[in-house]
């Protein structure tokens, strides 16, 4: 049964473990850290499949349909007697789902982490790091709050800078987490915003409480529904601009700018934020209120859907070009989080009409295992050469047996090949397109090829493909500078097990578990329709290895052809110079010059011209205060004469 204490020390256990490394651990016991950490979150990963197995299988369902459960909840701030600010714990699947995915691969990281920043001189400061991140993100993912929910999101951003940023000393990583930080807030005044509208029409920011009013005949629903502002009405733009922090948080085009850049931290960084939890979070944030969005206000699942289908392409495209391993990574990420949002775009409520809903779910639950597999066997490949670029890579696959093969499995999961998981998630997302639209169904399909072709050009130049030795050397005097040994155990034993997930969890039947509604959702696995897709992405791995497996021409010769297409990929479309000119040549010019300007001399000028005259009348006037008493006696008699003058003339 499920204990309200044991549930509470699901996100405590990383709080606590965080304040004790930071306040003690650093000083007396740093070497010991990284145990206490990886200790930690297992026992948070054991409390959370505990709560997982009560909530799926004894107490979560009533009749036929997962209910949401409160079991803790006390009013932090009280604004009136209908509004209020509630910290408490909500129990639905979603949540439940997300706590095993969020402790999983957090215990995945510090156990890996154990190896890999082995002797980092900042050790226990990392690992403050980590168990800080691991509380931000269960707080967020357990709110029953919508303004609750903003606390963790503003926390979870603070732990990202502090990650990223992890290197301080390389300007790199500290532009890199001011720039994750930066666009990260832009985003999130619009969820402020977003916020403040809902909970103004809806009178509460308890999550049930306005799902509630805001999906039935309510004098809410009608009131925030009345009111307009540029021909949309106020639900639109509540739930539009909520899903603005949404996509900040989840690198969807255009503010998917700084993820890239947040390679910069330490490669297991990247695996716990910027594959599994963090960037997931604008995801769980419709999902938590997709009802609003689905039933009341189908606009705004628009832009949902059209967002994350462009996020999708876009990033594909990119990461055919990018050169850098953990970059490669990091737009696939933007391309795989894009489909989970459009796949929640094309979802309707209720039953059948909520399969793209499921979808997106069951492709979070995937996509965490295999996508923090690839980068923490990217940590492992860039802990052996030394270098995050892939020329610099080749030929591995005899010298890295246990990274290859985990690697390889992480790439056909991605790829969407069978029976690995994300091939069961990918499909059930591409049948919610089909039915729903099929021109995103079209373009759903052509990414999942050019997510297979990338990936296994990055897997064939890497294990495969051998670099040119340096001049003077033979291949293999060249392989002799990387005699140190694969990965060590620490390192090994999480690529094994997310390895072993990335096969498995696609064989859940997870529309039993999580669905829109909460009444099991059973699918069934239509192979005609997944012909098509699984030979796209068979050709486009098949290209891939005419292209990649041996040294060929054939890339260049392809790159030459597009040109101008290549070009712009490979520089990210230049959305970043589009950027740095919008805010440089024209904010900076036209708001911000004029602005100093105005400030420097109408504001400044108005008070320093104030403080003149007062400088100068004090400096005409300083003798009426010399301190000498004659002359205040001089002064006296002339006001006593002035006074009675004064007096005689209005007296007549």
């Amino acid at each position: 049964m499920l204990s309200t204490p044991l549930i509470a020390l699901i996100p405590l256990l990383p709080v606590l473990t965080f304040a004790l490394i930071a306040l003690v651990g650093r000083k007396y016991f740093p070497s010991l850290c990284g145990v206490l950490g990886t200790l930690s979150m297992l026992v948070s990963f054991m409390l959370a499949a505990t709560v997982a197995y009560d909530y799926f299988f004894l107490v979560g369902k009533v009749g036929n349909v997962y209910q949401q459960i409160i079991p803790l909840k006390y009013t932090w701030l009280q604004f009136s007697p209908n509004v209020a600010i509630d910290m408490g714990i909500l129990l639905d699947p979603i949540s439940v789902m997300m706590i095993l995915v969020v402790t999983l691969v957090s215990l995945m990281v510090h156990f890996y982490s154990l190896g890999y920043m082995k002797g980092d001189e900042r050790y226990a400061t990392y690992y403050s790091f980590l168990a800080l991140f691991t509380f931000s993100m269960l707080g967020l993912v357990l709110s029953s709050n919508i303004f609750q929910i903003y606390i963790f999101w503003e926390l979870v951003g603070v732990s990202s800078y502090l990650l990223i940023g992890y290197y301080f000393d390389k300007p790199s990583a500290v532009a890199a987490s001011k720039k994750a930080f930066i666009v990260t807030r832009f985003a999130d005044l619009g969820f402020l915003i977003g916020i403040l509208v809902l909970s103004y029409y809806a009178g509460t920011l308890d999550f049930q409480t306005l799902i509630l009013r805001l999906t039935t005949p309510t004098d809410q629903l009608h009131t925030i529904v009345a009111a307009s502002f540029m021909g949309c009405s106020a639900l639109t733009w509540g739930l539009v601009l909520i899903f603005i922090g949404g996509a900040g948080k989840s690198a969807m085009f255009p503010l998917h700018i700084w993820l890239p850049d947040a390679m910069e931290g330490p490669t297991p960084v990247s695996a716990l934020i910027h594959a599994a939890t963090m960037v997931v979070a604008g995801v769980f944030l419709v999902a938590r209120l997709f009802p609003i969005y689905a039933i009341s206000c189908p606009p705004a699942l628009e832009v949902v859907k059209w967002v994350g289908i462009s996020s999708s392409f876009i990033a594909a495209v990119i990461a055919c070009t990018q050169t850098d391993i953990k970059r490669v990574l990091a737009f696939s990420t933007m391309s795989q989080i894009g489909y989970m949002m459009f796949a929640l775009g094309v979802s309707g409520y209720g039953g059948e009409n909520g399969l793209g809903y499921m979808a997106s779910m069951f492709h979070l639950f995937t996509h965490a295992m295999f996508k923090a597999l690839l980068f923490l066997g990217a940590g492992a490949i860039i802990h052996y050469v030394h270098s995050n670029e892939i020329k610099d890579m080749g030929g591995l696959r005899k010298l890295m047996p246990v990274t290859h093969l985990t690697f390889l499995i992480a790439c056909l999961a991605i790829a969407g090949i069978p029976p690995f998981a994300g091939f069961f998630s990918k499909e059930e997302i591409l049948q919610a397109a089909f039915q729903s639209n099929k021109l995103i169904f079209g373009i759903a399909v052509i990414t999942a090829a050019i997510t297979a072709f990338y990936m296994f050009r990055l897997y064939f130049s890497i294990f495969w493909n051998k670099p040119l030795a340096p001049k003077g050397e033979s291949h293999d005097a060249h392989e002799e500078h990387h005699d140190h040994g694969e990965a060590p155990i620490t390192m090994k034993i999480p690529l094994v097990i997310l390895a072993l997930l990335s096969i498995c969890v696609g064989l859940i039947p997870f529309g039993k578990f999580v669905s829109s509604d909460g009444a099991p959702l059973l699918t069934e696995f239509h192979i005609g329709f997944s012909v098509v897709p699984v030979l796209l992405a068979t050709a486009g791995i098949f290209l891939a290895r005419s292209f990649y497996m041996k040294e060929s021409l054939a890339p260049a010769r392809m790159a030459d052809s597009m040109k101008g297409l290549y070009r712009a990929a490979y520089n990210k479309f230049y959305i970043d110079e589009i950027y740095l000119f919008i805010t440089k040549k024209i904010i900076f010019n036209l708001v911000g010059r004029p602005a100093a300007w105005i400030d420097k001399n109408v504001v400044d000028g108005t008070m320093n011209l104030t403080a003149t005259i007062t400088g100068k009348t004090s400096y005409a006037i300083r003798k009426v205060q010399s301190g000498k008493l004659q002359s205040y006696a001089v002064y006296f008699f002339v006001g006593v004469i002035g006074f009675v003058l004064v007096f005689v003339y209005w007296w007549k």
